[in-house]
């Protein structure tokens, strides 16, 4: 009986290869002309994406980029490149490779990788706790565009999402928990998930109740009192409506409600870059603060924890 080759494919958004603005301006035109993400019909956004938003985004985002480049790069890349080597280092015999849905590392270059050293079966892992079209499913889409250019296929384990994963909770728990001992239990905790458009989820995608059982789930665990735990979603985009509650509006008119002390978790990002770090660790901290709040953490994402890399290992040993 011939014996399977795994290997494990994680898979993250993308970003610019550089803080400039032509760099972000070739991401954002790979990221947003694709149908999963803006379904707009090309001959109506094509002019709007390269004759409006284009040129007007691409300065503005490439200084939003400079205020979080590390010196090893993107944050995005590099957390995701820390977690990809800390699977690697966990599985020894198993090749694990990074790819990206927009920019470099490509799907492409990773999927080859992969295949050349002689995988059979191969685990995608979207690093997307809670599904979304315009994620996981982009993300789906990418993969068998990549693997219709190969004669012999490998098997594919695709791991959905993992919102209410028992290890993605626990990592979760933990990561809240030392923000509670380091600077105590906050008037409200908020869970900003980054948002879609209304309209996604009318159509079928289920993003919001994931969202949502990632919410109970980890409330469940935690030593606060329900009433305490808020979900909100940030970095809407475009005219028509996202997801509400809004993560900046509702920041805005918690401490005229008495909230004074806020920390804020942002679980459906796997590892740290410009919406966490520029968005919501410093735009939305200034509103919360202009608005008379007293005291906002963020709690940083899981990144690569060891608890985070404990539950990529469970989810991709339960593939194999």
């Amino acid at each position: 009986m011939k014996q399977e080759k795994h290997g494990v494919l994680l898979v993250n958004l993308g970003t610019p290869d550089a803080p400039t603005s032509p760099a972000v301006k070739r991401y954002l035109k790979e990221f947003l002309s694709d149908d999963r993400v803006v379904d707009t019909a090309p001959p109506i956004w094509w002019p709007i994406l390269n004759g409006v938003i284009l040129p007007i985004r691409s300065p503005r985002v490439a200084k939003l980029y400079q205020s979080v480049w590390m010196e090893e790069g993107s944050p995005l890349l590099v957390f995701s490149r820390r977690q990809q080597r800390a699977l690697a280092e966990r599985m020894p015999n198993t090749p694990v490779e990074l790819g990206m849905s927009y920019g470099a590392p490509s799907l492409a270059q990773a999927i080859d990788k992969l295949l050349s050293q002689g995988v059979t079966h191969l685990v995608v892992l979207p690093l997307y706790p809670q599904y979304s079209c315009s994620t996981s499913a982009a993300v789906w889409d990418g993969v068998a565009r990549v693997l219709k250019g190969y004669r012999r296929l490998p098997s594919v384990s695709f791991i959905r999402d993992y919102a209410e994963h028992p290890a993605y909770i626990a990592a979760l728990r933990h990561s809240v928990e030392r923000a509670f001992d380091q600077h105590g239990q906050p008037d409200r905790l908020l869970l900003s998930f980054h948002g879609i458009p209304k309209r996604y989820a009318r159509l079928g995608d289920d993003y919001p109740q994931r969202c949502e059982d990632t919410l109970r789930a980890l409330s469940a665990s935690l030593p606060l009192a329900p009433d305490r735990i808020m979900l909100t979603y940030q970095s809407r985009f475009g005219r028509e409506p996202w997801l509400t509650p809004y993560t900046d509006e509702t920041l805005k008119a918690l401490p005229a409600q008495g909230v004074k002390h806020i920390q804020v978790i942002c679980p459906g990002f796997s590892a740290d870059c410009l919406e966490t770090l520029e968005e919501i660790k410093e735009q939305n901290r200034e509103i919360f603060l202009h608005a008379g709040g007293e005291k906002f953490e963020y709690i940083s994402a899981l990144n690569d924890d060891s608890a985070h890399i404990d539950m990529m290992q469970e989810l991709v040993a339960q593939r194999f």
